[in-house]
Formats: structure tokens, C-alpha cells, sequence
């Protein structure tokens, strides 16, 4: 099964980038770029995710079936 975390990520006043999620407590993951943050995210959120299961069986987060988020830019 795939699940479909929301992930937010900033970037620091060094140059770095931190990822978090509101929607997966304990997720936190820093990389040199936005690709290489959101792949170590990956990482931490699949750690996470599979701890929880042995806790408290499966977690509470929408599968990819049945989440479409979408990201525009627009030039103002």
C-alpha cells in the first residue's frame, strides 16, 4: 500500500533544506537539496510509518487513490 504524506519544506538561512510534516509527527529530514531532503523524507517517513505499524497497527494517513494534490504557479 502506498500512502500520500504532505511534506513542507523550507529552506534555511545556511543554504540547506529542512522537510517536516504536519501530517506525520516526528518527521524531520535536511539535505544540500530540495531532491535529496525529499528522498532522505522518504527514508525517514517509511522508518516512521513501519514503527507505528508495530505500536499501533496501520497509521491514519490517506492512500495515493485517494488524494490528488496540486501545485500551480502563478506570475503576478
Amino acid at each position: 500500500m502506498e500512502l500520500a504524506i504532505q511534506i513542507q519544506v523550507e529552506e534555511l538561512p545556511e543554504g540547506l533544506f529542512l522537510a517536516t510534516s504536519d501530517e506525520l509527527p516526528g518527521l524531520v529530514a535536511q539535505g544540500r537539496t530540495v531532491a535529496e531532503t525529499l528522498e532522505i523524507a522518504r527514508d525517514v517517513a517509511r522508518k516512521l510509518i513501519e514503527a507505528r505499524r508495530e505500536r499501533d497497527g496501520i497509521p491514519n494517513l490517506p492512500s495515493t487513490s485517494e488524494r490528488r494534490d496540486y501545485t500551480i504557479v502563478v506570475a503576478a
